[in-house]
């Protein structure tokens, strides 16, 4: 019944990630009514999170789940990486980048996921689980600890206080209208936010298919039940990376291991060999975004990027 759930499923016309979400058919510079103005390897920074991948976690075996047309499955290939992906866009999958070509397939995290339990070292969720509504999450966060026998890295769109790094807000996730009335809530409201408030796109539908906004809180109380342990030191040390790629607004990170697993390593290559990818995809040029570097020192403290080369930011 699963398999035949899921084959009906991919057969179904694909009415919110086909080419519109991916900016196929949107005329620029305007996004598509729930997505990108463009997609591709470059827009999508799929070169930073699979150097962050590689560089924190010694993983042989990677899975991303919610990989769209593949392109941080093809870089950590490129950097010796086994890496598979699973989509629920059936678009993304026929238009998969080169070096993920036989190597990303369909999978709906609302079913079981189509590989073995331990089957991966790492299992990497990109801005993908905030799809999901929120009665689906414990079933795919039990999912993605079912797959792994190491260690979960996500991140997910959140508010409100993060008690290892810099917090989410709810600008941009809800209407304005809304935002006096929830902002009143305090930190004691954790979310999810209600359907109806969730704010909308010249269609009608949510931003961006985002179904679940809530916040760190909430969602680290959804991988605790279905038994992830999170890893604040591996976080504080990954928020000094992400602002040097000025990502700290846009990814707010979370870090699991399972149980009987120690936290990762942080940075477990070596210095020549992090130089030689950083010149190749060029993030050594990257420039630090310097509101990030604030909101990252304010909350980590000052000598948190001592080691990190920070371009034009200070």
């Amino acid at each position: 019944m699963q398999t035949g759930a899921r084959e009906l499923d991919r057969a179904l016309r694909d009415d919110w990630y086909d080419g519109t979400y991916f900016g196929d058919h949107a005329p620029a510079p305007a996004a598509g009514p729930l997505g990108y103005d463009q997609y591709t390897r470059a827009s999508s920074n799929a070169d930073v999170a699979a150097y962050l991948l590689w560089r924190t976690f010694p993983a042989a075996q990677v899975l991303e789940v919610g990989c769209a047309f593949g392109f941080v499955v093809e870089a950590l290939r490129e950097l010796g990486v086994d890496a598979e992906g699973v989509d629920v866009s059936q678009y993304a999958l026929d238009h998969a980048a080169p070096g993920a070509r036989g190597h990303v397939q369909y999978a709906n995290l609302r079913y079981r996921l189509p590989f073995r339990d331990g089957a991966f070292e790492l299992v990497a969720a990109l801005e993908t689980l905030e799809h999901l509504p929120p009665e689906a999450v414990p079933h795919a966060l039990t999912e993605l600890r079912r797959v792994t026998r190491g260690h979960v890295i996500a991140t997910i769109p959140s508010f409100g206080p993060n008690e290892h790094g810099p917090g989410g807000w709810l600008n941009a996730k809800i209407p304005e209208r809304r935002l006096e009335h929830y902002q009143a809530l305090g930190d004691g409201y954790t979310g999810p936010v209600p359907f109806d408030d969730l704010l909308r796109d010249a269609t009608g539908q949510p931003i961006e298919g985002h179904l679940t906004v809530a916040s760190f809180g909430w969602w680290t109380a959804r991988f605790a039940e279905a038994g992830l342990v999170r890893c604040g030191d591996v976080e504080r040390a990954l928020h000094p990376q992400l602002a040097r790629f000025g990502l700290t607004k846009y990814w707010n990170l979370y870090v699991f291991r399972i149980p009987d697993v120690g936290a990762p390593a942080i940075d477990v290559r070596d210095p020549a060999e992090l130089r030689a990818v950083e010149d190749r995809w060029g993030l050594d040029a990257r420039i630090a975004d310097p509101e990030d570097v604030a909101r990252v020192r304010e909350v980590l403290g000052e000598r948190c990027f001592d080691g990190v080369p920070l371009n034009a930011a200070g």
